[in-house]
């Protein structure tokens, strides 16, 4: 039986607390190897993957997205919860506050952002629903539960990273209809997608992105402030994980059907 529930932790999140019996496990991909954790909650089992590395010694643009994602796919990963450390756009998406982005805007210049590159087909993947309703509406109902602030909806820019954004990107990102900004959604959601894997992002809002922020904005706030939001996203992450039912009735498990069908 694989493992069908995957966590994968970005800036500020890199220890799987709360799971139990943990080992360790070296998965080879044909991107690289990827260094996964798992362990078991209430049952399940549940794999671990730190984005940036333990240490958080890989910076969002040298992520090894194809990898990460094919690892989990390889251990029979079904759904995946991601976190991400957001820079917020809208005076009402405020420091402390989760996101559940519902799309994106990919600003992102020199990331692989496909398994299929003709070598083995190609797929053009659809991304009407690129975070799976499904998952969401799970993340939501457990935030509810748990009287955390939280949007559900919003539109997530991905930047290339690792610097942050000048005032002008973020007035124009604006005008485009971006609520938050990070560096590592894309392509990581698309690859999940090509994968039929369900995936959501709960986004942490940690600090007012530039031209919005009063003050130069520094890695060491951003850690800080999810340092603070910890507790809270780890108890609707494993609550959520607990009330997932195995079976999926959303379209994520078909997004890879058409490859090859032309």
């Amino acid at each position: 039986m694989g493992v069908n529930y995957a966590i994968i932790g970005g800036t500020g999140v890199y220890d799987p607390k709360l799971l139990d019996n943990m080992r360790e496990e070296e998965v080879a991909t044909p991107f690289g190897s990827v260094v996964v954790q798992i362990g078991q909650l209430e049952g399940r089992e549940v794999a671990f993957l730190a984005r940036h590395g333990r240490r958080h010694s890989v910076p969002p643009h040298l992520v090894n997205y194809r990898a990460n994602i094919w690892a989990l796919k390889l251990l029979g990963v079904q759904k995946v919860i991601a976190t991400a450390a957001v820079g917020s756009l809208r005076t009402d998406f405020s420091p402390g506050e989760f996101v559940l982005v519902d799309q994106f805007l990919d600003f992102t210049k020199n990331r692989s952002a496909t398994f299929y590159t003709g070598e083995t087909g190609v797929l053009h993947v659809d991304m009407s629903d690129p975070y799976c309703g499904e998952l969401r509406a799970a993340l939501a109902e457990q935030a509810g539960k748990l009287q955390l602030g939280l949007k559900n909806g919003g539109t997530y820019v991905c930047t290339e990273g690792p610097r942050f954004e000048t005032p002008a990107e973020i007035s124009m990102y604006r005008l485009l209809g971006a609520d938050v900004v990070g560096m590592t959604s894309v392509p990581e959601v698309i690859l999940a997608k090509e994968c039929a894997m369900c995936y959501a992002s709960v986004a942490m809002v940690t600090n007012f992105a530039a031209g919005i922020a009063s003050k130069i904005l520094t890695h060491v706030e951003v850690t800080q402030n999810m340092a603070q939001m910890g507790e809270h996203l780890r108890a609707l992450i494993f609550n959520t994980l607990q009330s997932l039912a195995v079976e999926r009735s959303c379209l994520c498990q078909h997004a890879p059907d058409e490859l090859g069908k032309f």
